[in-house]
């Protein structure tokens, strides 16, 4: 039986060698680049992100305090949410952090951090938001295949899971303090699930990134762990996470300004882009936040400190 099982796992491997991506090493700049500003062709700070079939990029434009859309070959966006400078009214948002589309419901839903609440919008009615979840110190979101939301909680380092009229969500992983044991978190910030509803979190001030299996009790480190440092076998400070359907997991190595690919099971990762030192030149990053394919699995990045969205397409 252990022939057999070693035989298959090989097998897994040799598949996800032969079929790694590659990418273009040069970016290419689809939304912002022009120095942080209120502009339409600015972005200051932006942060999550999501691409929709149209490869149209919605942006949580951070310290612009509103949602924005870059069409595809777009040289502005448009602001489709807030940006009625920060507060806390319907047509307000402070602080956005991240933002994930509900294809179910036709709406994009917005982690608004600096008002503590989770907020949906309707494609048809943007001025009048329902707020889905108040009073939480939401952070990254994600969204399983039956329409569940998951929010990571940076104050209580857990993450929880929240239904339909829930009033505090159910938490599915962390929320034992502070710590870098397996059953605990610290600071976690991006999350991803996959269509087995394991959990994926960048555990930001433990240099490492956790997977949870559905109903664990303690996660699995699958990158980095390994201190803060900048060697194949580390990260620092990652943020945006993102898992391929191979199974391999992306991360946005923030701190060395760099995209790195871990395996489950690898005891080192690689770099896919970046990795050129801190600046903005094409194939450079400036400390990279969230992270997306498109449907023809283009690699997308948001560079956080060079206030721009980069393509890098796939070869």
């Amino acid at each position: 039986m252990e022939k057999v099982l070693d035989k298959k796992k090989s097998f897994i491997l040799e598949q996800i060698q032969t079929k790694k991506n590659t990418f273009q090493q040069f970016g290419i700049t689809v939304a912002g680049g022009n120095g942080p500003g209120q502009k339409l062709n600015q972005l200051s700070s932006p942060w999550g992100m999501f691409i929709d079939n149209d490869k149209s990029i919605y942006i949580a434009d951070y310290y612009n305090h509103r949602i924005v859309k870059w069409k595809l070959n777009s040289n502005e966006g448009q602001i489709i949410a807030a940006g009625n400078g920060e507060g806390n009214q319907n047509n307000q948002v402070y602080w956005p952090k991240d933002i994930i589309f509900d294809k179910k419901n036709n709406s994009f839903i917005v982690s608004d951090w600096g008002n503590r609440r989770i907020i949906r919008y309707y494609d048809q009615n943007q001025t009048n938001p329902q707020i889905i979840i108040s009073h939480t110190n939401c952070f990254g979101l994600t969204m399983d295949k039956n329409g569940f939301i998951y929010v990571s909680d940076r104050g209580n380092h857990e993450v929880r899971r929240w239904k339909q009229g829930d009033k505090k969500g159910e938490l599915v992983a962390g929320g034992n303090g502070e710590g870098n044991h397996l059953n605990q978190l610290s600071y976690p910030y991006c999350i991803f699930i996959d269509d087995d509803y394991s959990l994926y979190i960048s555990d930001e001030r433990n240099h490492r990134v956790m997977k949870w299996k559905k109903d664990a009790k303690e996660g699995i480190i699958v990158a980095g762990g390994n201190g803060q440092g900048n060697s194949l076998k580390q990260l620092s400070c990652p943020e945006g996470v993102i898992v391929d359907h191979l199974g391999q997991i992306y991360v946005a190595d923030t701190g060395n300004h760099r995209i790195m690919r871990w395996c489950e099971g690898d005891k080192e990762g690689e770099i896919v882009v970046g990795g050129n030192g801190q600046g903005n030149q094409s194939n450079q990053l400036n400390l990279p936040m969230g992270l997306s394919f498109d449907n023809e699995e283009n690699l997308y990045v948001v560079d956080f400190g060079n206030d721009r969205v980069q393509k890098y397409e796939k070869l």
